[in-house]
């Protein structure tokens, strides 16, 4: 009876130790990272993204980040351009917390355990200090015309400021750029104006060109024609 009370206690004991490992055994859904923190021996926070790993009791422990989109929209305003020029530059950027090696750590240091709501607040306070810096380098010019440059320099400059706490920069839409000034609606009528007036010039200048074409080919009749009587009257002559 003892012996059998044994074995059915290490039996017991050994499906708790089975139950607790599988507990500490935690799988990484693929979009969220796995940080593991306490001692890792490596650094102050082991990253995962996807897979899986045991987690030690007491001398460690876990957390998820997750791989979510997060909209942020950027209302700014009386941004200064490189000629003084205030704009305002609405627009829209989509980030996330990064996956790649080395910037994921960086968002295990600095966004673990905050809200989205917070992770959203931090992002903003960055997009627009470097939104503003961009718009400070360029012409109004190229902001409103060159909208390919401007977007990359936006994307370069808030992009690398992002993976400094983690976060990756996905896409961003300028809906529109306007200043208080109204000197980008003046380009535009000036734009409107220039299209216009060539557009003109071209018509008049297919219509000239059309009209001595079509001086020059009732020239070439009447000679040919000159031509046909004179060697008519020639034959008659010979005749």
């Amino acid at each position: 009876m003892v012996e059998l009370i044994t074995t059915f206690v290490g039996i017991l004991f050994l499906v708790s130790i089975l139950i607790f490992l599988i507990a500490r055994y935690k799988r990484c859904p693929s979009d969220k990272i796995l940080v593991i923190y306490g001692k890792t021996g490596k650094g102050s926070a082991k990253c995962l993204a996807g897979g899986a790993a045991f987690v030690w009791p007491i001398i460690q422990g876990y957390e998820y980040l997750d791989l979510s989109p997060i909209s942020i929209d950027v209302d700014l305003k009386g941004a200064l351009s490189k000629q003084n020029i205030r704009v305002n530059v609405p627009s829209r950027f989509t980030v996330a917390i990064s996956n790649e090696e080395g910037t994921m750590l960086n968002a295990a240091e600095r966004l673990l355990g905050k809200t989205t709501e917070s992770i959203r607040d931090i992002a903003k306070d960055i997009i627009f200090g470097q939104l503003r810096l961009v718009v400070a380098t360029m012409d109004i010019e190229e902001i409103n015309s060159d909208r390919d440059k401007f977007l990359s320099n936006v994307s370069q400059n808030v992009g690398a400021e992002l993976r400094k706490i983690g976060l990756t920069l996905i896409n961003v839409n300028v809906t529109d750029i306007q200043d208080e000034s109204g000197y980008i609606e003046a380009l535009g009528k000036e734009a409107a104006a220039k299209a216009i007036n060539d557009a003109k010039q071209s018509v008049a200048q297919k219509n000239r060109d059309g009209s001595i074409g079509e001086a020059l080919a009732l020239k070439d009749e009447r000679i040919q024609v000159s031509s046909a009587e004179a060697d008519a009257k020639i034959g008659e002559a010979t005749a």
